[in-house]
């Protein structure tokens, strides 16, 4: 009976964390007016699940998350300006060729669409890099890419998880997505891609 009750505590004490953490998200990236707010609202996020992961289980969000926002304000951003970027184009280009008739263009639109695969492996691994190491700004492109090409089944795990937590959740109970969207996904992916910084850790701060 004991540890039933120990373990509804610590449910309810993660539910709690994890809930505040996304509603934090979700204000501070308003704060930016999402355009500029979400690169260091996410960055910010990422760096509190980080030291939940490596123990630092209570430590103080709000503060933590206000210290982690400022500090990554500028170099986040900067960071989502070519990742947006690069991004936007890709887009583009798929949508191009998709509308044309000919069938090298659909042959070349393949292409693109698995380079937008790659990009969205390097989105998953950029936040946990971000703010893991510290490094160059292109470096932090770099090693998502890197990280995730020589790590294949975990790259795939973590996408296929998601996409399946994602699905399941938004054909049955949408609004959860609201309160722990964000910081759920962060601490799963935090989780799992920092597995593999063992490799890296000599660019760690």
């Amino acid at each position: 009976m004991e540890s039933f009750v120990n373990g509804y505590y610590q449910f309810a004490i993660w539910t709690m964390r994890l809930a505040f953490l996304n509603v934090c998200w979700i204000l501070f990236s308003a704060l930016g007016l999402f355009v500029l707010g979400f690169m260091p609202a996410t960055a910010a996020m990422f760096t509190i699940v980080r030291k939940w992961i490596r123990g630092e289980e209570d430590v103080p969000i709000f503060r933590s998350y206000w210290q982690a926002y400022k500090a990554e304000f500028f170099k986040a951003n900067g960071a989502g300006l070519i990742l947006f970027g690069i991004g936007y184009v890709l887009v583009l280009e798929f949508n191009i060729l998709r509308g044309q008739e000919s069938a090298l263009y659909l042959i070349v639109s393949y292409t693109v669409l698995a380079s937008l695969i790659l990009y969205v492996a390097v989105f998953i691994y950029f936040f946990p890099v971000f703010v893991h190491f510290r490094l160059k700004l292109l470096d932090y492109f770099k090693w998502p890419f890197i990280i995730s090409f020589t790590h294949p089944v975990l790259t795939l795990f973590v996408m296929a998880v998601l996409w399946g937590v994602y699905y399941i959740t938004w054909i049955s109970i949408p609004a959860l997505f609201f309160f722990f969207g964000g910081s759920v996904t962060a601490l799963f992916i935090m989780w799992a891609v920092s597995k593999s910084f063992s490799n890296y850790e000599y660019h760690e701060a």
